[in-house]
């Protein structure tokens, strides 16, 4: 920002100091009102937006769904019948409102019933749904309303804790005739009639076992089992500071695998229970493994099919295991000199057991294949262009047509939009179900004759519409969402902006939110929100009322971006590969180019003062942004970050940066760069972090101290993974109002 201007004028003979402030200074920004508006806006912005959350639920295998509907008068039951092209009410509220009020003691208001995981019976006459932490039964004709119990706890197993396979229920035959069973680490078979055991295999031991998850084959003589040779558990330590139930700390322990450590070896193996025949394979086509698994028989009980991630991610097999010789042969083969992207799957066996609809990137875009069962050859491409299947619904076999959703279709549009089409098996017959533009979400009956499409953009609100699945043909609209209330309350859409990348052809797609009192004669810091990990695409498409990373933010007197750059996904295979074994590239010259563009285009956009915050992954990327980019990076919040890509969990770093651990793990590990810190940084770690081992962060705050480096660190006790919740969000708040608006922001107390 300029300096002042000063100048000295007469005036009736007086010196009078006039003081000039430069464009953009009119107005104090990150002041106490703008604090308490930004906080205000949660609220304001919330159940403002009327018919636009249709979420449909269809009833078992009939033509009728039920939705929700948020109205001015409350919430609103409705039911959609597709064939009767109607919609009414799904109950009689008022009735049932009075019956929870009477079995609960306090009032339920008629137009907002408390429900929560409403099913309703095919036949309309019951609905079942939870209350007060309750399952309840109501009958509309009876009046009746029934107290089922309290329900099932989900269950609280740690997502890296691995199954214990040496135990398991026993497997009964298809004909009904043998158990299978673990015992003593082997295979053995029950005759169910005489009760004789017998052992199938006599190999196994605890420290080289078979696994207790077993397949019969159709035609029960044969079972396949996998022999598991077990690797060393790697755990993560952390202290809960302050647990609410006793005053001491608590030690936490946790099953976390990280890149390097050694895994599990697994070999498909097939016993037949009349002769004792065991077909053990030869695990040359299998030997690098990350990840061995299935045992998928065939109609025939000849074969299994099984699949194979080889180490590095750079093979991925479908390998089939002969019962009768024991030999293994490739039926499907994808190789990468980068990375197979085995997250993107999809692999559908026919039940005439001659194909195999198979997904795959090899032609730079993700699209369909259909493969030979037998000799592992492409019978035909199903999908192709340059756009990517994004995900398969259905697959009909008796009509040979495909059901599934794909982005990049359209020319001239944002190329993540999300629409839905129809494909026959021989690739003829492509049929867009949902051309209006937007980001569309269907959810299709039980028999695929009908669907409800929902659809919106980031800037314009959803539309509901129940179609029929053969054409797409409109059978009647359901709901247009409204808006006005929000807009009165000052919501301003933010504008989806698309400019060049770093080869200034490629198109990068972004969007920009400004605060709502928007004035373009002011200057405006910009702070990038980031999360740049492979893997998926993160800038909302969809209409969003309230988004909780951008709008409050950006009313302290802030523009707030977020955009999609190269090294993310559902673009080409090729502007994903930029992040192998090179995460720390995160797009940033993509991201730069972007917002300069922007800021060219919108002069009140301040590209010389620009911050970058995020969490995870993005709390990673943030701090590498002023690390490595600190002419253009001023300021980074940085939550929950994995920093160091060999501390973090195996399966989302080794798929980008590679395996064997090479240099590159050290390149861009922001421990090894914190030296280059020149610009402030706020790090923030959940201690309870079971995500992202918190130690993580600690490594970077202790190799900064030791470069005697400045910067903030904020430790939450009892947290978890986090953004930094309400504490972290006023701690980023004061530290983008500090560090680029560069004034003092209010005290907290002033505020509340």
């Amino acid at each position: 920002m300029k300096p002042f201007i000063k100048q000295f004028i007469s005036y009736t003979g007086a010196w009078l100091l006039l003081v000039v402030q430069p464009v953009g200074t009119l107005s104090a920004q990150g002041t106490a009102d703008d604090y308490r508006r930004a906080y205000a806006l949660r609220k304001e912005f919330s159940n403002k937006v009327y018919y636009g959350d249709v979420r449909p639920q269809w009833i078992g295998n009939t033509h009728k769904c039920w939705y929700t509907n948020h109205t001015p008068e409350g919430k609103q039951y409705v039911l959609v019948d597709a064939q009767a092209k109607s919609k009414k009410a799904l109950f009689n509220q008022s009735k049932l409102a009075a019956l929870l009020s009477k079995h609960s003691a306090t009032k339920v208001e008629a137009n907002n019933l408390p429900i929560q995981q409403l099913t309703v019976n095919a036949s309309l006459d019951t609905l079942k749904f939870i209350f007060n932490n309750h399952r309840w039964s109501y009958a509309e004709k009876k009046s009746s309303l029934k107290d089922e119990g309290v329900p099932e706890k989900p269950s609280n197993r740690y997502w890296a804790e691995a199954a214990d396979e040496q135990t398991g229920e026993p497997v009964v035959s298809p004909d009904g005739k043998q158990t299978a069973f673990i015992k003593n680490s082997n295979v053995y078979v029950k005759d169910n009639k005489t009760g004789i055991e017998k052992p199938m295999s006599f190999d196994g031991s605890p420290g080289e076992f078979y696994s207790a998850y077993l397949q019969w084959s159709p035609d029960s003589k044969k079972i396949a089992a996998m022999k598991v040779r077990p690797a060393e558990k790697r755990f993560i330590y952390f202290v809960e500071s302050s647990p609410a139930d006793q005053l001491q700390p608590k030690l936490h322990k946790r099953e976390y695998t990280k890149p390097g450590d050694a895994l599990p070896f697994r070999r498909p193996c097939i016993f037949h229970t009349e002769t004792g025949k065991a077909c053990i394979p030869d695990t040359k086509l299998f030997d690098k493994q990350f990840d061995v698994h299935g045992l998928d028989w065939d109609a025939q009980s000849r074969t299994i099919l099984f699949e194979y991630n080889e180490r590095g991610h750079q093979t991925y097999r479908v390998l089939e295991l002969s019962a009768e010789t024991g030999q293994v042969q490739t039926i499907i083969e994808e190789k990468s000199p980068t990375f197979v992207n085995y997250t993107r799957y999809f692999r559908k066996d026919l039940q005439n057991g001659n194909e195999i609809i198979w997904m795959s990137e090899r032609d730079n875009w993700n699209h369909l294949y259909l493969y030979d069962r037998h000799n592992g050859k492409v019978i035909n491409q199903i999908t192709k262009g340059q756009w990517y299947v994004r995900e398969v619904l259905h697959v009909d076999e008796e009509q040979r047509v495909i059901y599934f959703s794909a982005n990049g279709m359209v020319p001239n549009e944002d190329p993540y939009l999300l629409r839905y089409y129809r494909i026959h098996f021989d690739g003829s017959g492509l049929t867009c179900l949902t051309p209006e533009e937007g980001m569309h979400q269907a959810t299709f009956s039980a028999d695929r004759k009908y669907f409800i499409d929902v659809y919106s953009l980031a800037h314009k609100a959803p539309v509901a519409i129940l179609k029929e699945a053969e054409q797409g043909k409109v059978v009647m609209p359901l709901e247009t969402a409204d808006i006005s209330e929000l807009t009165k309350a000052g919501w301003r859409a933010p504008e989806v902006f698309c400019a060049k990348g770093r080869d200034g052809q490629t198109d990068m797609w972004g969007i920009i939110v400004r605060p709502t009192n928007f004035d373009p004669n002011k200057k405006y810091p910009v702070i990038e929100y980031i999360y740049a990990g492979p893997g998926s695409h993160y800038t909302p498409k969809s209409f969003l009322a309230y988004n909780w990373n951008m709008t409050s933010l950006a009313e302290l007197g802030f523009i707030v971006v977020q955009l999609d750059a190269m090294g993310t996904s559902f673009r080409s295979k090729a502007f994903e590969d930029v992040c192998y074994k090179n995460l720390k590239d995160a797009g940033f010259p993509d991201r730069i180019a972007w917002i300069k563009a922007a800021s060219a285009k919108y002069p009140y956009m301040d590209a010389e003062r620009v911050g970058i915050f995020g969490a995870s992954a993005g709390g990673q990327e943030s701090t590498t942004a002023v690390l490595l980019h600190p002419e253009f990076y001023k300021a980074a919040y940085s939550s929950c970050g994995c920093h160091d890509n060999r501390m973090d969990k195996i399966w989302w770093n080794e798929q980008w940066m590679g395996y064997p651990i090479g240099k590159e793990y050290e390149e861009y590990s922001n421990v090894y760069n914190a030296h280059l810190l020149q610009r402030p940084l706020m790090l923030v770690v959940g201690e309870m972090d079971d995500n992202v081992d918190p130690a993580s962060t600690l490594q970077v705050a202790n190799a900064l101290i030791k470069a005697n480096k400045d910067f903030e660190l904020v430790v939450l006790p009892g947290v978890n993974h986090t953004m930094g919740g309400d504490y972290g969000e006023h701690k980023r708040f004061d530290f983008f109002v500090r560090h680029l608006l560069k004034v003092n922001p209010p005290a907290w107390d002033e505020i509340k």
